[in-house]
């Protein structure tokens, strides 16, 4: 039985990601570091990175939907701390019926955060 999803996306750097994600709330995983791999969480959410150092953002297309039950509240979080919204990811109602917005990470990895309505 499937139980869970834990997504791996590439990071050049592990401190500015680190930094980018603790910023967005999530925590460390775990009390061991590691070289070259970074996990962290927040809430019931788990997203690895392994270092790729060669990484060209712009031909990076990592992606990660993830699903709240309060996005009005992580995007209020988003904008008092700064955090750019995606160009085209502001927060709105999506013909599939869910509210959503998106970031990009220093790596240009995409996160979207939506919610039913």
């Amino acid at each position: 039985m499937l139980t869970s999803i834990n997504p791996k996306l590439p990071m050049r750097n592990k401190a500015i990601t680190k930094a980018y994600y603790y910023n967005l709330g999530f925590e460390q995983l775990g009390d061991k570091e590691y070289d070259g791999y970074l996990m962290i969480q927040k809430d019931d959410i788990q997203i690895h990175f392994f270092e790729f150092k060669e990484l060209d953002p712009k031909e990076n297309y990592g992606q990660v939907y993830i699903r709240t039950d309060d996005v009005d509240e992580i995007y209020k979080f988003c904008l008092e701390k700064n955090i750019k919204i995606h160009l085209n990811g502001s927060l709105e109602i999506k013909p599939w019926e869910v509210k959503e917005f998106a970031l990009l990470d220093p790596d240009n990895n995409l996160l979207t955060f939506g919610q039913t309505i």
